[in-house]
C-alpha cells in the first residue's frame, strides 16, 4: 500500500495500546452496525447465517467476532469489502480461515494481490466483481453496486432493499470532511457522482452507515453532497483565476463554513481538503 494509506491506517489505529470496546447499533429486525476503530462494519444477521460488511484491523477480530456472537450463534458466511484500505480490510485473513468467504470489487483483488508487502492469499477475496451483485440472505435482497474514481478506484456501496438500510464504505463521511484517495484512483467527481447516483436509492426513512463516523440519514447525506459541490465550485473559480495550490491551501475562506461546524478532523484538516480539490480538480 502507499505511504499514504499506511499513514491513514496509522491515524486512525492510534491508539493501539488501549483496549478496544465494539459497540453495537440495531438498524433493523437483522441488520446492525458496529463501531471500534476503524471503518464502521455492518451486520446481517439470519438462519442462513452472519453476512459482514468490512472488518476492520487485524488485532480487533476477536472483538467483532465476540460482538457478532452476543447477535447471532450462527456462523459468518460472507465479507464484502467496501474498498481496500487497512482499517475495512484489516481482518480479512482471519476471518478467511474461518471459512468467511471475501467478496470484493476487481480492483480491490488487484490491489490486495499486488500490494507491498504482498497481502497473505487467505486476505484476498475468494469472489471479486466488476460493476453489480445481488445477495439473497437472511431475507434481505442486498444490492451491491460499484461507483467510479471515487474515494478510491475499487469502491463498492451496498443497499438492503428491506431494512431500508445503506452501508457507504468510506464514500461517506458523516460530519467530517471525506479523505479522497487521488493515489489509489479516487477523484472528486468522482465521489460527488457517487453520492448523486445514491442518493436516487434512499429516503427520508434511510439508516446511512458511513465509512467514518455516526450513523447518519438522508438530510444529512444531502448536505454532505451539497458541501462537497460547493467546495468543487468556490475552488474551480480559483483555478480559473490562475490561484496556484499554495494560494488555496492558504485561503482559509474556502472551507470556513464547514470549517466552523467541526468538519476538520486530525487526518483531513481544512488545508488538506482544498489541496484535495485543488489537486484533482487541476
Amino acid at each position: 500500500m502507499s505511504f499514504i494509506i499506511t499513514m491513514f491506517a496509522c491515524n486512525i489505529s492510534a491508539q493501539n495500546n488501549q483496549e478496544v470496546v465494539i459497540e453495537t447499533q440495531q438498524l433493523s429486525s437483522n441488520v446492525f452496525m458496529l463501531t471500534g476503530q476503524g471503518g464502521n462494519i455492518g451486520v446481517c444477521i439470519g438462519d442462513e447465517g452472519v453476512f459482514m460488511i468490512d472488518g476492520q484491523f487485524a488485532r480487533l477480530t476477536p472483538n467483532i467476532l465476540e460482538a457478532i456472537k452476543k447477535l447471532s450463534d450462527k456462523p459468518i458466511q460472507f465479507l464484502i469489502n467496501t474498498h481496500f484500505h487497512g482499517d475495512h480490510v484489516g481482518s480479512n485473513e482471519n476471518l478467511s480461515k474461518l471459512g468467511v468467504k471475501i467478496i470484493a470489487h476487481d480492483n480491490v483483488y488487484k490491489r490486495l494481490s499486488s500490494s507491498i508487502p504482498e497481502s497473505p492469499k487467505e486476505a484476498l477475496p475468494m469472489i471479486s466483481f466488476n460493476d453489480k451483485l445481488q445477495l439473497h440472505i437472511n431475507g434481505e435482497n442486498v444490492i451491491v453496486f460499484h461507483v467510479e474514481k471515487a474515494h478510491t478506484d475499487g469502491d463498492v456501496l451496498l443497499y438492503f432493499t428491506e431494512s431500508n438500510v445503506l452501508h457507504t464504505g468510506d464514500t461517506f463521511f458523516n460530519e467530517r470532511y471525506p479523505y479522497i484517495d487521488l493515489d489509489s484512483g479516487g477523484s472528486v467527481n468522482g465521489y460527488i457522482n457517487a453520492v448523486k447516483k445514491t442518493m436516487i436509492l434512499i429516503d427520508d426513512d434511510t439508516k446511512i452507515i458511513p465509512g467514518h463516523g455516526e450513523l447518519g440519514n438522508k438530510k444529512q447525506y444531502q448536505f454532505f453532497l451539497s458541501m462537497l459541490e460547493d467546495l468543487k465550485s468556490k475552488i474551480q473559480t480559483e483555478i480559473d483565476k490562475g490561484q496556484t495550490e499554495e494560494d488555496v491551501a492558504a485561503n482559509t475562506n474556502l472551507t470556513k463554513t464547514y470549517d466552523d461546524l467541526g468538519f476538520s478532523w486530525a487526518f483531513i484538516n481544512s488545508e488538506r481538503i482544498r489541496r484535495t480539490f485543488y489537486k484533482s480538480l487541476k
